[in-house]
């Protein structure tokens, strides 16, 4: 954590979720003297109290759309990390008013309240979903981006609360993911159902995800935003690494067809952001747009900059062939486990 903090009081919202519980763990290993749990679901909050077992963990019951909890939660931290939202594709889809509701209104109630109270750092997740989004959980993440960085460009580089944001692709093995649904249905003799297999994806293991939002933690300046590189594979290669592993090279492949709001590929930063971005390494900074509401620069002056780089996608990025994938899963303690079960399973 910063060594500038006096303590290490930390919020998560949406914690009982796969990153929020991954990067709470984290957080306990570095002695963190507290850290808060923000979500409204109390069935997965006293199952991870029971799990975790920490008396430093401390469960808020409330939800992002009520600033109100909002506001209990932040009150005394040092940081938030904001990851509750509504991840589902689909669902967004046939309920867009309620991704509006929790990823832009409920996400805006978490900036206003880290300014008010005063907190040193907050960092949002967003997903690679929010660049030239075509479904509505991409367009309110995108929104979600948008807010945080008008509140930067607001309270400027001198605020005593810098907000960031991160942005990556599918969490591997994460809740409500392919890949637990591939492994369920090998397990369960069922058919793999694939929408498309030529679909691409960035792969990032959940500590990765972790990695990237402790990375934009330590290193943000007002209104950053965070892009980790990643690989990326077919569907069908991530389903033929998954056959391999277990065993089951003939296991049966349906294709149903595209969901509603899927896309071929993914984009994890546009050419126009690449174009002023700092290259970090593992990771690219892409700056704030600082820019006010003084219409000459657009409109006399304007950019003189033109991007010439390519957009940051799936289709483009590191591509993992069916062995690379199957050693990227053989990293997931997820699978071990799986493989494990299965393993003893078939004995």
């Amino acid at each position: 954590m910063r060594a500038d903090m006096d303590q290490n009081i930390i919020l998560i919202t949406g914690g009982t979720g796969s990153f929020g519980k991954t990067i709470l763990r984290d957080l306990l290993q570095a002695n963190v003297d507290e850290i808060r749990i923000l979500s409204r679901d109390e069935e997965k909050q006293d199952a991870l109290r029971n799990l975790i077992n920490d008396p430093r963990v401390r469960f808020y019951i409330g939800d992002v759309r009520d600033r109100a909890s909002v506001d209990r939660a932040a009150k005394g931290v040092d940081a938030i990390f904001h990851a509750a939202a509504l991840k589902q594709v689909p669902s967004c889809e046939f309920f867009p008013l309620e991704a509006v509701r929790t990823n832009i209104l409920g996400s805006e109630n978490i900036i206003r309240s880290a300014i008010e109270n005063v907190v040193p750092s907050l960092v949002c997740l967003s997903t690679d979903k929010a660049v030239m989004p075509i479904n509505a959980m991409g367009m309110s993440k995108a929104l979600l981006e948008k807010a945080a960085q008008a509140a930067a460009r607001e309270i400027g580089p001198q605020a005593r609360t810098t907000i960031s944001c991160v942005r990556y692709g599918n969490v591997m093995y994460s809740r409500g993911s392919v890949i637990p649904l591939f492994v369920k249905q090998i397990k369960e003799s069922r058919a793999i159902t694939v929408t498309e297999p030529k679909m691409t994806r960035f792969l990032m293991p959940l500590r990765d995800s972790v990695a990237l939002v402790r990375f934009a933690f330590t290193h943000a300046r007002q209104g950053d935003l965070f892009v980790k590189k990643a690989a990326a594979s077919t569907i069908a290669d991530l389903i033929e690494a998954l056959k391999e592993l277990f065993g089951v090279p003939d296991h049966p492949v349906e294709v149903i067809g595209w969901r509603h709001g899927e896309k071929l590929y993914e984009t994890l930063a546009s050419a126009q952001e690449l174009a002023t971005a700092e290259d970090m390494d593992e990771y690219w900074r892409l700056r704030l747009d600082a820019r006010d509401l003084n219409y000459a620069a657009y409109f006399d002056e304007g950019e003189r900059e033109t991007a010439t780089l390519q957009d940051y996608h799936s289709h483009n990025t590191q591509r993992l062939d069916v062995a690379g994938v199957r050693d990227l899963l053989l990293t997931l303690p997820e699978i071990q486990a799986e493989l494990a079960d299965w393993t003893a399973s078939r004995a």
